[in-house]
């Protein structure tokens, strides 16, 4: 499944989303990619400027569409892309780069390989010593490490829509056959999860309480007054 997720930073909503199926159309998740931005900002119209997505969609071409679309990205990159940081130096290698504290606290600008303009790039260490590449190309702000840290944490809003999906929808656990009704069964799944989180903002819960609730009013209802008894009369 690849989502496209609305956040206004703290609360989110799922606009779009496509099956990965290659076998079966032939489009990469590249390509799914840029049919639900372009559905977005074309037929939805969405107002949102800014784009949040992982390394697998930080493709050249996908970098160039939201720049046509004028649009802004933070997204992070592989540890194997060549840099440039002046015309006058060659490509070099992530690593390679002198980070300096001043580089370190407020990022580098560079060009990428196949790119026809400049982003700036963070490098980002997290406490347990992982580092992860972060790029934007927002022009109008200045972001330092921890600011590009803290909006690019947003996007893990699209792991818990994948993990709610999945442990309150039961998505993974369709046994029909046929791909229509699969297609049908994770339509349903997403209006369930939309279902309840509506209810999340009446009740003020979460949506695994609300979910909770629905199971132990039925099991209460059931216990009171049982529509199959467990003895029959003779």
């Amino acid at each position: 499944m690849i989502n496209l997720v609305h956040s206004d930073g703290e609360d989110f909503y799922p606009i779009d989303y496509r099956i990965y199926a290659p076998e079966a159309d032939g489009l990469t998740k590249n390509d799914h990619f840029r049919e639900m931005l372009l559905r977005a900002k074309g037929d939805k119209p969405i107002k949102t400027r800014t784009l949040l997505f992982d390394s697998w969609y930080a493709s050249v071409d996908n970098l160039k569409l939201m720049v046509r679309l004028e649009m802004f990205f933070i997204t992070t990159l592989k540890d194997n892309p060549l840099v440039s940081l002046s015309k006058d130096d060659g490509y070099i290698h992530l690593q390679d780069i002198e980070w300096t504290p001043q580089r370190l606290l407020q990022g580098v600008p560079v060009k990428l390989k196949e790119m026809p303009f400049k982003v700036q790039l963070f490098k980002a260490v997290a406490t347990n010593g992982d580092i992860e590449w972060v790029i934007t190309n927002h022009p109008e702000r200045t972001f330092t490490t921890p600011d590009i840290q803290d909006e690019n944490a947003v996007r893990w809003q699209i792991e818990q829509l994948h993990r709610e999906l999945k442990q309150l929808t039961r998505t993974e656990k369709c046994e029909c056959r046929h791909a229509r009704s699969q297609c049908n069964h994770l339509a349903y799944c997403y209006l369930v999860w939309l279902t309840l989180k509506v209810k999340t903002q009446q009740l003020s819960k979460t949506l695994y309480a609300v979910q909770h609730d629905l199971f132990s009013d039925y099991l209460r209802a059931e216990l009171r007054q049982p529509r199959i008894p467990a003895f029959l009369s003779p």
